[in-house]
């Protein structure tokens, strides 16, 4: 091994297009283009659910990590593996916490209790942890017994935008995000259902990751009676997805929480409007002027914030006037990689410690 190589350890498959595995890949590949070796551990999708033998695997793997090799280690199983096996890793581990695992949406009680527990007995083992914004650090420190100077914010980059703006008609509302609850794409359907006075489309893109939701999504565009204006997409190519935001008149994400919300970025860096909830840190990310934050789970508030930006075309050229200006200003993804190589390169030389 040499001195400027470490693991990252992420679950599942790192080609999935969701903000926390575009996260890791795009670190991954800017980690390597500034030099570092960096190895891929995959482990397996069944977390944040690992079976037995999901669990004992991803502890072979990482107990076979020299004492001197840091592991970059993705939150969605470093939050989730076995305390004590994670406990007799040799390695130094920075936990990358994209947002705890407890707070995903429609969990029972038991279930998020058991996660909460878990999840901090496992930061307290990480020699550094990493998280994508302010947000994310302040809830670990109030929420997970966490030390300020233990966590590093690396805000996720952007790359510059693909192509210009061609506006269709009728206005086209955005959003993106995979098919879960957390995502809140029932809340934005009840809210489109208020607006059918208007004119106006919807496309909503994001992969069928939750199945029953996927369903009850489809259902519900047929119960309000929305199949001729609102498309939901599934996963689409990326070029496609890129001409959909250069044709869209405002975006538009109902969610109930986001560690930061990559697809706000975009919507920033193309110059669109953003209507979305107050939840996690999406005042955070979301420019001020740019956008219209509602109360999450009030589909009325949601539908209010549209029309108001459907009605009056001066506010809308407002908030995109903002929301390109924040757009010009977000980082690059090499300076995200920057902020990590640093914190894995005084992890392996010792002078940063979990003490």
């Amino acid at each position: 091994m040499t001195a400027r190589s470490a693991v990252f350890a992420i679950p599942g498959d790192l080609a999935s297009m969701t903000g926390g595995y575009i996260y890791d890949r795009r670190l991954m590949e800017e980690l390597r283009l500034l030099g570092r070796y960096m190895h891929h551990m995959p482990l397996s999708a069944g977390f944040p659910n690992p079976s037995p033998a999901d669990t004992e695997d991803a502890a072979q793997k990482l107990a076979a990590v020299p004492a001197d090799q840091p592991i970059l280690f993705d939150g969605l199983a470093f939050g989730a593996m076995d305390h004590g096996a994670l406990g007799r890793v040799r390695a130094p581990v920075v936990a990358l916490v994209h947002h705890p695992l407890a707070l995903e949406t429609g969990l029972s009680p038991a279930r998020r209790d058991h996660l909460s527990r878990l999840e901090r007995a496992n930061l307290a083992l990480a020699t550094h942890v990493i998280v994508p914004s302010p947000h994310t650090a302040s809830v670990l420190c109030a929420e997970y017994g966490m030390r300020p100077d233990r966590i590093t914010v690396a805000r996720p980059g952007v790359d510059p935008r693909m192509g210009h703006a061609v506006p269709v008609d009728p206005p086209l509302i955005l959003s993106v995000g995979i098919q879960v609850p957390r995502k809140g794409h029932d809340i934005l359907l009840r809210a489109l259902a208020r607006l059918t006075d208007r004119e106006w489309q919807a496309v909503i893109v994001g992969t069928a990751q939750d199945a029953a939701c996927a369903a009850d999504l489809s259902a519900l565009v047929q119960d309000l009676k929305l199949e001729d204006r609102v498309r939901l997409t599934g996963r689409i190519p990326d070029q496609t997805l890129q001409e959909i935001y250069n044709q869209a008149f405002v975006f538009a994400l109902a969610t109930r929480h986001e560690g930061h919300g990559l697809v706000f970025d975009e919507a920033m860096i193309h110059g669109l409007p953003i209507i979305s909830c107050d939840a996690g840190a999406v005042s955070g990310t979301v420019a001020r002027d740019a956008g219209r934050l509602v109360p999450p789970d009030d589909p009325q508030a949601f539908a209010d914030a549209l029309a108001a930006v459907l009605d009056d075309h001066e506010a809308r050229a407002h908030m995109a006037v903002a929301s390109a200006r924040a757009g010009s200003r977000l980082p690059s993804w090499q300076a995200t990689a920057r902020t990590v190589d640093d914190v894995l390169s005084r992890v392996a030389s010792g002078t940063l410690t979990r003490e």
